[in-house]
């Protein structure tokens, strides 16, 4: 039995939809930037590619700080990707909640180790 709701359509979401495909695609634009930019800089390297190299690659101020841009994108894009595939698939609201919590903390204990990594260079 259906329900006419006259010209209001009754939508079941969080609506999220143009703000989370912009976002996704904003992120993964600028983890593309920076991919193209760290094999450009591989490529026109002379010599051997080692540690030295990715230190070197790693070592600038500017370097860390756009990786840090990137690390900060990358946790977002999956973040959104996470929390709409929960909000879509997860039907109890318990589960959905203790996954949200769980991918929460999960990426924010991999943002820490990240960046973490990233200052020790």
């Amino acid at each position: 039995m259906s329900v006419n709701f006259g010209s209001r359509r009754l939508v079941v979401s969080a609506h999220y939809g143009l703000r989370d495909w912009l976002s996704q695609r904003l992120t993964a634009a600028v983890m593309a930037l920076f991919v193209v930019l760290v094999l450009a800089r591989l490529v026109l390297n002379q010599g051997t590619i080692g540690y030295t190299l990715w230190a070197g690659i790693f070592a600038p101020q500017w370097m860390k700080a756009l990786t840090f841009v990137v690390f900060l994108s990358l946790f977002y894009h999956a973040w959104v990707g996470m929390r709409n595939i929960f909000m879509d698939y997860v039907k109890p609201c318990a589960i959905r909640l203790a996954l949200h919590t769980f991918a929460i903390l999960w990426l924010a204990a991999c943002m820490g180790w990240a960046v973490q990594v990233l200052w020790r260079l």
